[in-house]
């Protein structure tokens, strides 16, 4: 299909619509912004474009889509660095100042040490093992080859057990 001479569509304009407000500098200003945390919402908001026109970006301009997942990668393992070195304990470089009467009498360079956030580490191993170490435990009250539909096998109860059991089912049936 040939393009009709003064028609956009030859030129990349898929037709039918107004020109793209994309420009090429949109890809670095992306990554910039994508590495400050911004969501696809606040790219919007910054290129004072929709949400949908941010999608249509991604999928009509390349450098633009592989800016915004490098920026937004590199701004997620920064945060998960930070948040293991919390959770862990980490030393950094400081300085020390003393003041007399609003002056600097003296500097000095120390190692701050900074211990092992117990918040840090809950949230770690709750979004990284979500199965060990979220709150709520599912624990399996029933025996061996038991279900809660089929009946135990009342011949392996003791005398104790076999009352707890008696009565339990009265308790659930009401009576």
């Amino acid at each position: 299909m040939s393009a009709k001479k003064g028609n956009d569509y030859a030129k990349g304009n898929k037709g039918g619509g107004r020109k793209s407000s994309y420009k090429e500098e949109y890809s670095d200003l992306a990554y910039k912004f994508c590495l400050l945390g911004a969501t696809d919402k606040e790219l919007a908001e910054m290129f004072e474009v929709s949400e949908v026109t941010i999608n249509n970006w991604k999928d009509e301009h390349e450098e633009f889509s592989l800016a915004l997942k490098k920026g937004k990668q590199i701004a997620d393992a920064n945060v998960a660095d930070r948040l293991y070195k919390r959770a862990m304990g980490f030393e950094a470089p400081d300085v020390v100042t003393a003041t007399f009467q609003g002056m600097i009498t003296d500097m000095k360079e120390v190692t701050k040490v900074y211990p092992p956030d117990t918040t840090a580490a809950i949230f770690w191993l709750k979004n990284r093992q979500p199965k060990r170490w979220r709150d709520k435990q599912e624990i399996d009250h029933t025996t061996a080859g038991e279900s809660l539909k089929e009946k135990p096998d009342l011949s392996k109860f003791s005398k104790e057990e076999l009352a707890s059991y008696i009565a339990l089912q009265r308790k659930l049936k009401g009576v």
